[in-house]
């Protein structure tokens, strides 16, 4: 998986911008660089300390590219466990290209998806837990994923999991001991002990599998289907919630046809709102597939917010609007639902008391006048669980991780039924081989070429 070759590629955006970072990484790192940069102090880069940035400029025979400043970092004292440089050139996209160019003639090959982070790894700079959430962390576009991303970076996670392998390791050892000694029916593993520790590291992983529901959504946002009726002001609400005028508003029922999306942060978690077409009988081809769709978004969507006009609402629409109510929650149980009236602002109080008498979970807001628009995002940071992560617990967010920990707590469950059943020590050894190699798995002690080829692979080149 890994070469000896000295590696470039561009740390930065490509495009044009104030300055570049152009990142080399290799045995021959500072050989290469120090060939092409002239110091304005006259300094030869390869003897220069570890950690030190030089001004200067990069030359090509007699030709100047450009004025850069080069940080050099030697050694193993560096992001990848390897010599490292970084030229950080004036912005242009045709210096970035020159510099590359002439990097590659040198003696480097251009750098594959997140063969840095790839080596940082290799080099036991970080573990695979830690390198994925390198690029759980350049994605994070909110408070929340940001947070996770940085708790896993730092090595929370990967201690967790790495404590719990090494005491399961520790027991292992002392049973598998035992194995040697069959014929003289001895026990090195105290059983009780033993059995505090499977409780234990059944606890943990058992947290750490439910945790996943709440990072998975925190990772990549929590869809919200807005519904109801044609002309409620579902596209209203829309624009209310983004603060824009994303999605057309009329006074014509059925003039959104289709399926309207964009993203916010609330509270620092991001929400993705979609705002579906009106559902009525219609012969309207067009205004009929929408209606489709806004089936369909309703199945993907985790949160769904009903929307109805309290303006119009009689006593019979209300005993009709209590029915759908309780038809959506039939076929979607699992869903959270939100009631929402709409237009409240021209109601008079007698209806207001009526309305939230006979449908004691309704929010009322304007979505014109934007009333009630921060109360219904508050209800929404409801329904995700911020506690773990105020507290600073791990969230498991990886579907690979999860995977992994859902296999090792059936190992981890086979080895419970074994002590309750009092199994010979070679049965449960084979069961706690098992869940350490699941553990492993996690945080790369236990790899596979295809399994790295796949992870990296998700990442941006110069990572």
């Amino acid at each position: 998986m890994i070469s000896q070759d000295t590696i470039v590629a561009l740390a930065t955006p490509s495009g044009a911008g104030a300055i570049a970072v152009i990142r080399v990484s290799g045995k021959d790192a500072t050989a290469i660089c120090s060939s092409l940069f002239r110091s304005v102090k006259g300094k030869d880069l390869s003897k220069q300390k570890s950690h030190t940035i030089h001004l200067g400029h990069v030359i090509d025979g007699e030709r100047i590219l450009d004025e850069v400043l080069v940080s050099l970092f030697k050694g193993t004292n560096s992001y990848t466990g390897e010599p490292t440089v970084e030229i950080s050139c004036h912005g242009s996209s045709y210096i970035q290209q020159e510099i590359i160019q002439l990097l590659l003639r040198k003696g480097c090959r251009m750098a594959n998806a997140g063969e840095f982070t790839l080596r940082a790894f290799i080099n036991g700079k970080l573990d695979l837990s830690q390198a994925e959430a390198v690029a759980d962390l350049i994605a994070s576009d909110s408070e929340a994923s940001h947070q996770i991303a940085m708790q896993q970076m730092r090595g929370g996670f990967s201690n967790e999991i790495k404590k719990l392998r090494d005491e399961l390791l520790n027991f292992a050892s002392l049973i598998e001991l035992e194995l040697d000694f069959a014929e003289e029916d001895v026990e090195f593993a105290n059983r009780d002990q033993f059995q505090d520790l499977v409780s234990r590291i059944t606890k943990v992983l058992k947290r750490l599998i439910d945790s996943f529901s709440v990072g998975n959504v925190i990772k990549n946002g929590i869809p919200v289907a807005i519904v109801g009726e044609p002309n409620v002001g579902k596209s209203t609400l829309l624009n209310a919630l983004l603060n824009e005028e994303r999605a057309i508003v009329s006074d014509i029922a059925g003039t959104t046809r289709d399926t309207i999306e964009d993203e916010i942060n609330i509270g620092g978690i991001g929400f993705r709102f979609i705002d579906t077409a009106g559902i009525r009988e219609t012969k309207d081809i067009v205004e009929s597939i929408g209606i489709q769709k806004t089936f369909e978004k309703i199945e993907q969507a985790q949160v769904v917010i009903y929307l109805v006009d309290s303006s119009e609402l009689t006593s019979d629409d209300i005993a009709k609007l209590k029915t759908e109510i309780g038809k959506i929650k039939n076929k979607y149980p699992q869903k959270p639902l939100i009631v929402v009236a709409n237009k409240v602002d021209i109601l008079e109080e007698s209806q207001i008391t009526t309305l939230t008498t006979e449908i004691s979970t309704i929010h009322l807001l304007s979505a014109k006048q934007n009333i009630g628009i921060e109360e219904l995002q508050n209800k929404l940071l409801e329904f995700i669980n911020t506690g773990a992560l105020r507290n600073d617990e791990t969230i498991v967010t990886n579907s690979r991780h999860y995977d992994a920990l859902l296999k090792a707590l059936e190992e981890i469950q086979k080895v419970q039924y074994g002590l309750d059943s009092g199994l010979s020590g070679d049965l449960m050894a084979i069961d706690i081989r098992q869940a350490l190699y699941h553990f492993g798995e996690i945080t790369g002690e236990i790899t596979s070429d295809d399994l790295l080829g796949n992870i990296f692979a998700n990442f941006c080149i110069g990572k």
